[in-house]
């Protein structure tokens, strides 16, 4: 058995990942799959979130030993969550078995006005000053993360009970903001194996920064054509086979 740490991107939480843990299992039986929440978020939303990325590393490290997770760990992260995989996996390479990194985007390598889209920018802070409800934050956050999920409207009601129930906090949220702000990747690739993966529509980072990625540290490299940015909830099932077809190439066969 192999253990997968699943990690999400700003202010959001493991129920966000909808149904795609148990899609993941279905194309790899023998992942075992843990979705923890970054302080501030979800079940822990009444908890401070940490300002750096280095110290997200070290919360969910706690976390994981606290619940007797032991690595070594494969890690599937989005966004925010591919910051933290990436420092994982560079200050503690012996415990990261290899990593999937989702629509990402890092320092040094793309600029500011890619990693975050002007437009998506623009309207996630209006609403942030005008001080929008849980529908209102909701609506945006799906209409600029997704392309066509399954259900749309179930997703939206999911996602909207999942912030009435565990609200984030303005500051935590701040501080989320500020710790991607902040983080700046290695130039050189960490050791253990990793594999990106692009969606060519994703409306709030510009899929450039995933290709520009894969070509500095020469990794492999997959591009839905139609996806958005919450990939997993778009097409799951692809992002399972890209997985899975990667395992399968490695020297290692994964392990």
């Amino acid at each position: 058995m192999s253990r997968w740490i699943f990690l999400r991107g700003l202010t959001r939480e493991s129920r966000h990942w909808g149904s795609f843990p148990e899609v993941f299992r279905r194309q790899i039986p023998a992942a075992q799959v843990y979705t923890p929440d970054l302080p501030g978020n979800g079940a822990r939303y009444a908890e401070a979130s940490p300002a750096r990325v280095e110290a997200m590393v070290e919360s969910f490290r706690a976390q994981l030993g606290q619940l007797g997770i032991a690595p070594p760990y494969h890690l599937l992260a989005m966004s925010l969550g591919a910051m933290v995989a990436v420092a994982w996996a560079s200050r503690y390479p012996e415990e990261i078995s290899g990593g999937v990194l989702i629509n990402t985007s890092l320092r040094p390598f793309s600029p500011f006005y890619r990693r975050l889209k002007p437009g998506a920018a623009w309207r996630l802070l209006k609403l942030a000053l005008q001080g929008g409800g849980a529908a209102d934050w909701e609506g945006t956050i799906r209409q600029l993360t997704t392309r066509h999920p399954e259900f749309p409207e179930k997703v939206l009601r999911d996602w909207i009970a999942s912030r009435q129930e565990h609200p984030v906090s303005r500051g935590n949220a701040f501080r989320q903001l500020l710790a991607a702000a902040r983080f700046r990747a290695p130039l050189h690739r960490p050791s253990p194996p990793l594999l990106l993966l692009g969606a060519q529509h994703d409306q709030l980072v510009d899929v450039s920064c995933s290709r520009r990625l894969a070509l500095f540290w020469q990794t492999p490299y997959a591009e839905h054509p139609t996806a958005g940015h919450d990939l997993p909830l778009d097409d799951g099932c692809w992002v399972a086979r890209q997985v899975g077809e990667w395992l399968a190439q490695r020297p290692d066969g994964g392990g």
